[in-house]
């Protein structure tokens, strides 16, 4: 559901997501993005503050206050290691089997007790924070281009119409379940994940997102 140190903004610094520390540098990162993520999951953005993330993650409040500089800074390096933490796309040689691998696992994370609350929490943020809406997007764009592929794959071997824009087709197989997930309390199950990747399969072949001039 992804590094380096930053300051405040201004400072000249690299910004959170650009720099892969290593050693303690590592350690400590880690050790503060799984409290920031904790956090957001129990009480959302607006709960999310520095200072109780260092005490969280036994690291010293200057660190903290240093490195991420703000709690938008923080949860922009949370999406970063989130995006390059989550598992590498399946190739299975078909395109229907692909996109149900997809559709599990986006369904699998979103139900998950920590990772389900903790995109509400950030979707949410991002609606009102500049930064976060940033960090969210390049997360997604992360994610599309890891499973592009497989659809790029299915043109060649002539599943799909030529000109079908991988990445629509890519979302088209999150969005439902996104959707679910934020408007009901219907379960992210095997179905929902079979009817989200059915339905984006048939509108490819059917041509639905083949570009146009």
């Amino acid at each position: 559901m992804p590094v380096g140190g930053a300051g405040g903004p201004g400072d000249g610094a690299a910004e959170p997501g650009t720099v892969r520390p290593g050693g303690r540098t590592a350690r400590v990162r880690a050790a503060v993005l799984e409290a920031a993520g904790d956090m957001l999951a129990e009480q959302g953005f607006h709960g999310l503050d520095l200072a109780e993330v260092a005490r969280r993650a036994a690291v010293g409040k200057t660190t903290v206050y240093r490195r991420w500089g703000t709690v938008a800074g923080l949860v922009a390096d949370l999406l970063t290691d989130m995006a390059e933490q989550s598992l590498p796309r399946s190739d299975t040689g078909s395109l229907e089997e692909d996109l149900l691998a997809n559709a599990r696992l986006v369904a699998r994370t979103l139900s998950d007790p920590r990772q389900g609350p903790l995109f509400k929490a950030v979707i949410a943020a991002a609606t009102c924070d500049a930064r976060t809406a940033e960090a969210l997007h390049r997360f997604y764009e992360v994610r599309v281009a890891e499973w592009a592929p497989c659809v790029q794959e299915a043109v060649e071997r002539g599943e799909l119409p030529g000109g079908t824009e991988a990445s629509d087709v890519v979302r088209a197989v999150s969005a439902p379940l996104y959707y679910r997930l934020l408007t009901t309390d219907a379960p992210l199950d095997e179905a929902a994940a079979r009817r989200a990747a059915g339905a984006a399969v048939a509108a490819a072949r059917a041509g639905a997102f083949v570009r146009t001039p």
